[in-house]
């Protein structure tokens, strides 16, 4: 055990619940730190660029005050770009961290995104090209800063608490995640709506992650002289470890490509989807889904005790059968006015939410039970092949949603959502499959 792991666990046995994570510091520090980064991650990606790539405003007298202009198929190559360099650079950028110092890497990261969000103002509108070439360009950046930040958060964490509570100590991380997701879309949209432009929450982004930065050089201990450590369950590796798990857990990686394709599906036009389909604003529509997005935090650990007690593959078939049906039940709206309503979207979400929160943690820890030597190995290449369906489903969904429309309106806004149950459906017929429940004499400690 290091000099830090010492100084920060010194006030706490070993054997500590839950609650008293909460009275360690550097617990605190990081748990802003990935609460702050992905609400700014949210807002810049999935709240602010799909409507200020596309949306025009302008003064009577001409002047424009925003937007770009650009169709959905551009909103989605733009948010692969983000996806796809955080995929690829995490991996090295773990072991940059390792090298150099995971406080370094983790205040360079978010003063990335602080001005690449601001140089989105000043992208040349012509040609056309070079506009989009450069937005894909920024979100390039902010990827890359991405990697920086959330491997040593991960890592961090997992140094900052003892082996019996870093389970607890991950579940937290996920769980400002989740809060991360669904503050992003209502206090986006209020920044928005409130200054009438579809630019203002890109300063929200820059801001937060100016807090993220500072929270990382201000109060995380100087780690430059760590010595590399093992990988931490729950922390995300590179692409390339999909190549090296392949011979040992095919089917888990191809289930997890499978899945998370259908995930990205509505990912980048999610919220341009809310303003045509059902006439929201951009706050209207924040405040519809956090009402369900705070329940599945709050209810995330209670839900994967639950999942344990069920069996995880019973949880990942369960899990996944939900969120199957509460998907087609959505996708519905494609096929009949009666389907098409803000209330029938939110009830849909509704298992959608309850089958994540007993899938994922199950799935996880399934994945982590294939073989203990090669726990970490396998569970980052899962994760980067999760990163690869949402790279390979946004751009999907967002070139349907502008194409399909001319078809017929209401078919094309809501194809995202049928390609997205398509996927999880089959996904959820492969898991039941390949999952099946053992005994095992190491599910406790996992």
């Amino acid at each position: 055990m290091n000099t830090i792991d010492k100084e920060d666990m010194s006030d706490s046995p070993a054997s500590t619940p839950l609650q008293p994570l909460w009275k360690k510091p550097l617990v605190r520090h990081l748990l802003l730190i990935a609460l702050c980064g992905e609400i700014g991650y949210a807002v810049l990606n999935i709240s602010t660029m799909p409507v200020f790539l596309r949306e025009r405003h302008y003064l009577p007298n001409g002047f424009d005050l925003g937007g770009r202009g650009l169709g959905e198929a551009t909103v989605g190559l733009v948010l692969m770009a983000f996806l796809l360099s955080e995929a690829l650079f995490k991996g090295p950028m773990g072991h940059i961290a390792d090298k150099y110092g995971r406080k370094r890497l983790m205040t360079i990261g978010p003063i990335f995104t602080v001005f690449t969000s601001l140089a989105s103002f000043v992208v040349p509108w012509k040609p056309a090209w070079l506009e989009i070439l450069i937005f894909v360009l920024l979100r390039v950046m902010d990827g890359i800063g991405a990697a920086m930040l959330w491997p040593g958060a991960f890592a961090s964490m997992g140094d900052a608490v003892e082996d019996n509570q870093r389970q607890q100590a991950m579940s937290l991380l996920n769980v400002c995640y989740l809060l991360g997701v669904a503050l992003a879309l209502p206090i986006g949209g209020i920044v928005d709506d409130l200054s009438g432009h579809p630019y203002a929450s890109l300063f929200l982004a820059s801001g937060l992650f100016c807090v993220v930065a500072f929270t990382a050089h201000k109060f995380l201990p100087d780690d430059r002289k760590v010595k590399q450590h093992a990988p931490v369950e729950g922390e995300a590796g590179s692409i390339m470890e999909i190549f090296h798990s392949a011979r040992d857990i095919p089917q888990y990686l191809i289930l997890a490509i499978i899945t998370f394709a259908g995930i990205g599906f509505p990912m980048a036009v999610i919220k341009n989807f809310a303003i045509d389909e059902f006439h929201l604003s951009e706050s209207a529509f924040g405040l519809l889904v956090l009402p369900a997005a705070l329940c599945m935090a709050a209810f995330s650990v209670p839900m994967s005790k639950f999942g344990e007690k069920l069996g995880r593959a019973r949880a990942v078939h369960l899990g996944m059968g939900l969120c199957s049906g509460g998907l087609i039940f959505i996708s519905l709206g494609a096929f009949s006015h009666l389907f098409r309503n803000s209330l029938v979207f939110a009830v849909g979400g509704i298992p959608v939410g309850v089958g994540f929160l007993l899938a994922i943690p199950a799935w996880m820890a399934s994945v982590s039970d294939t073989d203990a030597s090669k726990r970490a190995a396998n569970l980052g290449a899962v994760m980067a092949a999760q990163g690869v369906g949402a790279i390979i489903g946004a751009p999907i969904g967002a070139f349907l949603y502008e194409n399909l429309q001319s078809i017929n309106p209401h078919f094309g806004r809501y194809s995202p959502f049928i390609g997205c149950a398509a996927c999880v459906t089959l996904g959820w017929v492969v898991g039941l499959q390949i999952l099946k429940d053992k005994p095992r004499p190491f599910s406790s400690q996992v």
